[in-house]
């Protein structure tokens, strides 16, 4: 028997107590000072990643949703858009709390009140317009970063005409093409949900005052891939009745085979894994075995730098290799995968918005020579 969401009684946002706004948080990160420890790292990584981007290779970096919630979602637009970075990874969360922010300019709920209440995470706009952009991205062929990313940008979403969807499905199921059958199921799904919450076809407006903060949006402006990679169940846009697990599987499926041609391209290239303790390694082995696979070479992808930055202390060396079973270490699960991949990685123990933040000042001061000598 099914729980039926229908039950739920969703809240506004405007009622919602956040603990982070977005103004603040950015202008905390920006004045941050860099702890000197990191100087040295950082400048060998900015280092890397100037002669990845000269070979042409991948520059991945995925984090968790604390970088977001730190006021680092607008400085990661700009690695972005000057082309430091060519992809970014993300869990569900992190287009959550960026969506937010650019809707309502803060974000954060208070999770052991909220619980206790029962209203964690039964936010209406939340639930709403993340899951309808979901089903506008699916039936328009984009991933979900995009589609939650093209809401931010065009300041709403093409609702289309039922008709247009209900036509669109029957002609695509006569051309009998396994792609032409999911696209048509893609509409009948995004049929079935306006019809079921009647929402009127044409352009709804959705507002966001603070975009210029969001990263979806920069990355949409840049043109380059923002790949989002939940768990179904993880994030508060599941208790909605809006939810519709088919849209969430398309979109998810489209960026984690983006992610996976952004692997494909990291010979020589390199990946940051920053306070993502289970997303990224778990779709970067399966990536990096899938691209070998299809190399047909066992030692494809070896020369890539991998840099885990995480808060949590680490009491081994991992450049001796994998620590004993009766070592603590051994359950530091992302360095454990991370070490098996087959290439060099290293461990930086830090805060993310200290990391990212002597990330960017260094490279920039290496552009910035650059462009002195020219």
């Amino acid at each position: 028997m099914e729980f039926d969401r229908s039950r739920i009684t969703s809240s506004p946002l405007k009622e919602r107590h956040n603990k982070v706004e977005i103004e603040a948080a950015v202008e905390e990160a920006e004045r941050g000072a860099v702890p000197p420890v990191l100087e040295e790292a950082t400048e060998k990584i900015a280092g890397e990643i100037i002669a990845a981007r000269k070979k042409g290779a991948s520059v991945i970096c995925a984090s968790g949703a604390h970088a977001i919630k730190n006021g680092l979602g607008r400085l990661l637009g700009v690695m972005l858009k000057k082309g430091w970075f060519t992809h970014l990874a993300a869990n569900g969360a992190v287009v959550i709390h960026d969506w937010e922010f650019a809707f309502q300019g803060k974000s954060s709920e208070d999770v052991r009140k909220n619980v206790a209440a029962g209203r964690f995470g039964t936010w209406e706009e939340t639930g709403l317009y993340i899951n309808l952009a979901l089903a506008a991205g699916a039936w328009e062929g984009l991933g979900y970063g995009a589609s939650v990313g093209s809401m931010i940008l065009k300041d709403g979403l093409l609702i289309p005409e039922r008709e247009e969807l209900l036509g669109a499905a029957g002609n695509f199921l006569k051309a009998e093409n396994s792609g032409r059958a999911a696209r048509a199921s893609a509409a009948l799904d995004f049929y079935e949900l306006i019809e079921k919450l009647n929402i009127p076809s044409g352009f709804l407006s959705i507002k966001h005052p603070w975009k210029s903060y969001s990263v979806l949006a920069a990355a949409g402006e840049a043109g380059r891939p923002f790949t989002c990679h939940p768990m179904f169940g993880h994030d508060i846009i599941y208790t909605h009745r809006a939810n519709r697990g088919a849209a969430v599987g398309r979109c998810a499926e489209r960026d984690f085979l983006e992610y996976v041609a952004g692997v494909e391209k990291l010979q020589g290239g390199v990946y940051l894994s920053v306070g993502s303790a289970v997303m990224s390694p778990m779709i970067f082995e399966k990536a990096l075995s899938m691209t070998r696979n299809a190399a047909g070479r066992a030692d494809a992808i070896r020369d890539c730098a991998i840099h885990v930055v995480d808060i949590q202390e680490s009491s081994w060396d991992w450049s001796k290799g994998e620590p004993p079973m009766n070592n603590p270490a051994y359950y530091l699960r992302f360095m454990k995968t991370f070490n098996r991949m087959g290439c060099p990685v290293d461990y930086i123990q830090s805060d993310n918005r200290d990391f990212f933040t002597a990330l960017y000042r260094a490279l920039e001061e290496r552009h910035q020579k650059q462009v002195s000598v020219q």
